[in-house]
């Protein structure tokens, strides 16, 4: 097994043989920052990195992960099963989509949504099916994933996704026009003389309650070092 099919955390590890999308920055930054609550969902979970973050964050959260890839569920199965999170953790072999028809419920199923989507929605498909499914949003589109979320959204609940700048207004127009208003907007960029890189977006279910509040931080300083802003947020996931 060489060192990219595996990865280790403080409290947990990731086999990462399978799946297409393997662990990176925008995964790790969503899960530390992500809002979370006592019912959590991870739609796309694919290794589990998601889930088993929220886990770790919240510790009296039960958290539903969902995966329609064959292969990245084989990784996030044996992930779960071998953290001290597994029972608080169930994961779902199914599509958001399907998922969404077969669990509608009386009442909200949960306080907080997690997503890495989708995004890359003008580029060339992926060879392979599965990297296809976890880097277009042709698979999830934006508008069934935002719309999805909200009906399983409690009245206040939150849904945290982590995009690149170029999807941001096609996102945003997706979720206000599904009931959602942005929180908060922090703003990541790779040093600070460059442009953002990605989005750590936190919609809120319902109207308005106060102006969005936004923040901007450098995973790296000038001279190339780790920022502090990114060790503080990750220390207690990254050995």
């Amino acid at each position: 097994m060489g060192k990219k099919d595996f990865f280790q955390f403080k409290q947990f590890h990731i086999h990462q043989e399978h799946a297409a999308m393997k662990v990176g920055t925008d995964s790790d930054l969503l899960g530390a920052l992500a809002a979370g609550g006592k019912r959590i969902m991870d739609v796309g979970t694919g290794t589990g990195v998601l889930a088993l973050m929220m886990a770790q964050r919240f510790t009296d959260a039960k958290v539903t992960a969902v995966e329609i890839d064959d292969e990245a569920v084989l990784d996030a199965r044996r992930n779960f099963e071998e953290s001290k999170y597994a029972d608080r953790i169930t994961l779902v072999h199914d599509s958001f989509q399907h998922f969404l028809t077969t669990n509608i419920a009386d009442e909200a199923m949960f306080d907080s949504v997690v997503c890495n989507p989708p995004y890359f929605d003008h580029s060339l498909e992926c060879p392979t099916l599965g990297r296809t499914r976890a880097r277009h949003s042709s698979s999830l589109p934006f508008s069934v994933l935002a719309e999805g979320v909200a009906s399983l959204l409690d009245e206040r609940g939150t849904f945290t996704v982590c995009i690149p700048p170029e999807v941001l207004s096609d996102f945003n127009a997706a979720c206000f026009l599904a009931g959602f208003w942005l929180r908060e907007s922090i703003n990541i960029k790779s040093v600070p003389e460059k442009g953002t890189k990605r989005h750590i977006l936190i919609y809120q279910k319902g109207i308005a309650e106060c102006t969005t509040k936004e923040q901007t931080f450098c995973m790296r300083n000038t001279d190339k070092t780790v920022s502090e802003w990114y060790k503080e947020t990750l220390k207690d996931f990254l050995l």
